[in-house]
């Protein structure tokens, strides 16, 4: 089998908002070095490099903290500190964090988490520590109603004033798996459709791509088209507790560049896997909805969606990023990526939708990671992107001035076809679909924005 570029669809039309936020830093670099300042001094950090120092501050601090966040609007790290505690104070400050001091510890709160899952696991409610609040966030959807509701609002109620805070959501939280175009597989009762996250290299040095566990749980065998052959097959999938999949390509040869591609020729390379910030803004791509961007909200978010196998039943996930950004159907297992190139998180589920706003959860990319071994990046497989549009008949790939050749949509038609750069073309026309490989930047449908390799 001839060498080919990762062939996965991603559909819809980039928002606006998102586009307009990453595109004039895609492929900017991250500047690293922050003056120093006096001790004490609150340095004045992007979010990766407030994550890093976050992160240090755990390792070294543990528990004496309850928790932190990023204030986009100062460009701060704010620690929480509990009320007396001094030496933690003087640490986070020589750090250059911000110090709030807060009544709740990071003890209690969890201990509150635990409480709320021995007595409040019910289909279609969630929680996650919101440091900016201190407290547990509570949703339930809008499937919890009567008795659920009730025993729902006592168990909070429980926790003591000051401890949690309930909210309803106007949809139901449920996984995001049909309805998109992008990666396709056929199983008894019809099909399944979900979205690529990013692209790595199996501990066995072969090209595979991450995905949401849900979806590999409910099918093996995966297509670039709706009925066309499966061109990878799951290895890993983990699904209710986690919900992560490693699939790998079938052709040993297939390229699959660690970069997204967002449109307009513009590509951000994915240069490292990242641990979320409650504050900061991520970009999450999906092959129903496209690219979007919103705020992390919660981290370690416990989320009880009905299951789907079970009537009746609750499929509980746990350690996932809570977010504000929308997502819909067909955008499980989709990339939720930084400016910088970070690769956070795969789409897992959620409420509402990019006309309403809800709530998104996300699988962490670090866990999925650690959990199968694998490694971002192509394993020098070659550094053209692939992305890709659903549809039949034959397609051109469009380069824009600033593509470099090998920057490549690939469509999900029937059927191999080469994409051909045209200089006169803008980035984004798109004649029909096509599995295309070649020269140019090609986005989806219409005026759709596709990320190389992820979905």
């Amino acid at each position: 089998m001839p060498k080919r570029k990762a062939a996965i669809a991603v559909g819809g039309v980039a928002a606006l908002g998102a586009a307009a936020l990453l595109l004039p830093n895609a492929n900017a670099s991250q500047d690293k070095d922050q003056a120093a300042g006096a001790a004490g001094t609150v340095k004045t950090l992007k979010a990766a490099d407030a994550s890093n120092l976050s992160a240090h501050l755990q390792k070294a601090l543990g528990d004496a903290l309850a928790g932190s966040y990023y204030d986009g609007a100062k460009q701060q790290l704010v620690v929480n500190v509990v009320s007396g505690d001094k030496n933690v104070i003087v640490q986070a400050k020589k750090a250059g964090a911000a110090v709030r001091r807060v009544d709740n510890t990071t003890a209690s709160l969890k201990a509150a988490a635990r409480t709320l899952k021995t007595r409040a696991t019910i289909p279609g409610t969630a929680w996650a520590i919101d440091p900016r609040t201190n407290k547990v966030a509570v949703t339930a959807d809008s499937t919890v109603t009567g008795a659920k509701w009730d025993k729902l609002q006592s168990t909070v109620r429980s926790l003591g004033s000051g401890m949690a805070t309930l909210k309803k959501s106007a949809g139901a939280f449920k996984t995001l798996v049909s309805g998109g175009d992008a990666i396709f597989s056929q199983v008894q009762g019809g099909g399944v459709r979900c979205s690529l996250g990013f692209n790595v290299t199996a501990s066995d040095g072969t090209p595979a791509f991450l995905t949401a566990g849900h979806c590999g749980v409910a099918a093996k065998d995966w297509s670039d088209s709706q009925n066309g052959q499966p061109i990878a097959t799951v290895d890993q999938a983990t699904f209710p507790g986690n919900d992560f999949s490693l699939v790998k390509y079938n052709d040993a040869t297939t390229q699959a560049p660690s970069e997204v591609n967002a449109g307009n020729g513009q590509t951000v390379q994915i240069t490292q896997a990242a641990d979320a910030t409650v504050g900061e803004t991520v970009f999450r791509m999906g092959s129903t909805t496209g690219l979007h961007n919103g705020q992390v909200t919660g981290l370690d978010a416990t989320v009880n969606f009905q299951s789907e196998t079970n009537p009746g039943g609750v499929d509980t996930v746990n350690g996932l990023i809570q977010t504000n950004v929308c997502a819909e159907a067909g955008d499980s297992g989709g990339s939720l990526f930084t400016q910088d190139g970070g690769a956070v998180g795969l789409t897992s589920g959620g409420s509402g939708d990019c006309t309403s706003g809800g709530e998104t959860f996300f699988q962490p990319v670090t866990a999925a990671l650690q959990a199968t071994g694998a490694t971002l990046g192509n394993g020098g497989n070659g550094g053209n992107g692939a992305g890709g549009q659903a549809g039949a008949g034959d397609q051109s790939g469009t380069a824009a001035p600033s593509a470099s050749p090998g920057d490549n949509g690939a469509g999900n038609g029937a059927g191999d076809q080469s994409g051909t750069a045209d200089p006169s073309a803008t980035a984004g026309d798109q004649n029909g679909a096509g599995t295309g490989t070649g020269t140019g930047d090609q986005s989806g449908t219409g005026d759709g924005s596709s990320l190389n390799g992820s979905n």
